[in-house]
């Protein structure tokens, strides 16, 4: 065989390889998002429980009422002149940000796992492809679960719904813990994954798609300067966290107006990685990974493949963001936020329900 031919042979098996390479990669990440699709449409049949609402005295028919009426299911909810069913099609997810700057670490005690100072709940309705993001002001009142220092139940009391998660292991466990608090809080709804990542990580999340820019909803002060309200920045490193993560203890509802800008920044951060995405399909699982050591989540990488894809269809819109309503109370010692309850049932039916025609 002639030098020639040698080197011709080489190109091509060379060639060849390449293709059988790339083509195992697709093959491996079609794998992943045909997984994550499985199991994340291997949905909870449960719905929220409607039948009453709290602390209200409106009047609403359940479906053991009218079981006999066309087209009505178990489930279905009576509300005023309409009729509505839970969209079981609906994928929910807790997003937490609990006020640790390191690496994800076990807690030392049954009492020291961390609070949640941002409480997110995202939800993708494959329905009409939008996507709705409820923010959770982290005073809320609700039923949490108390625990002792070694880990024993102490009972449920009415308190800060950001104190749940600091009841646990600051692992899975505050997670499960809060994830069932927030459920309960609204009306027992079914909650899909969670992922509780330590506010340290922010920068790392911000700086991944190259940084956000917005006009700065207030003034924020942090030990090197200050974010000016009304000016606009591209908030890149430690700067996305001090906008996401500062506030002033002394002023009164710094908590609410907090979540305002929280709920700015994803609004802008979901305009730029959607665009990100587009050039780099991989993105979200790359994220994840560089995630993994501030991050606790019950999502996998699989789900989080199909996800990545998935979501590029959605759109968010400044309509589809939502705030708990409530009332901002100053309590004993701290602030407590009381949720109007016949808002947060109308909020409910609009975001997971869908009328019956």
């Amino acid at each position: 065989m002639t030098i020639k031919k040698r080197i011709f042979l080489i190109i091509k098996i060379l060639i060849i390889s390449l293709f059988i390479i790339v083509g195992l990669g697709f093959c491996a990440f079609c794998a992943l998002q045909y997984s994550g699709k499985q199991k994340l449409l291997q949905n909870s049949s449960d719905k929220p429980d409607l039948s009453v609402v709290r602390g209200s005295d409106s009047q609403i028919t359940t479906s053991t009422e009218y079981v006999e009426e066309e087209n009505w299911q178990e489930g279905d909810i009576r509300y005023g002149d309409s009729i509505y069913r839970y969209n079981s099609d609906i994928i929910t997810f807790l997003f937490l940000g609990i006020d640790r700057m390191d690496t994800v670490k076990e807690a030392k005690n049954g009492m020291d796992g961390g609070q949640s100072d941002a409480m997110f709940l995202l939800v993708l309705n494959p329905h009409n492809k939008q996507i709705s993001i409820i923010g959770i002001n982290r005073d809320t009142m609700t039923d949490i679960d108390v625990y002792s220092k070694q880990g024993s139940y102490m009972g449920t009391t009415k308190g800060q719904i950001c104190l749940q998660h600091g009841y646990g292991d600051g692992l899975e466990v505050s997670c499960e813990r809060t994830v069932n608090a927030v459920s309960g809080l609204f009306y027992h709804l079914p909650i899909h994954g969670y992922a509780a990542v330590n506010m340290g990580a922010i920068p790392l999340i911000n700086d991944a798609i190259g940084g956000v820019t917005l006009t700065a909803l207030e003034t924020v002060s942090y030990e090197k300067g200050k974010i000016k309200e009304g000016q606009e920045i591209h908030l890149k490193g430690k700067t996305a966290y001090y906008y996401l993560h500062n506030r002033d203890l002394k002023s009164f509802n710094s908590a609410g107006r907090r979540l305002d800008r929280q709920k700015q920044y994803i609004k802008e951060y979901f305009k730029v990685a959607k665009q990100v995405l587009k050039d780099d399909i991989t993105l979200p699982v790359k994220l994840y990974n560089t995630l993994s050591k501030y991050m606790v989540t019950d999502i996998t990488v699989d789900e989080v493949s199909f996800l990545a894809t998935e979501v590029s269809d959605y759109s968010l819109s400044e309509d589809n963001m939502y705030s708990l309503k409530g009332e901002t109370q100053m309590g004993e010692k701290f602030e407590e936020f009381y949720v109007d309850e016949q808002a947060l049932y109308d909020l409910i039916l609009n975001v997971f329900y869908e009328k019956v025609e």
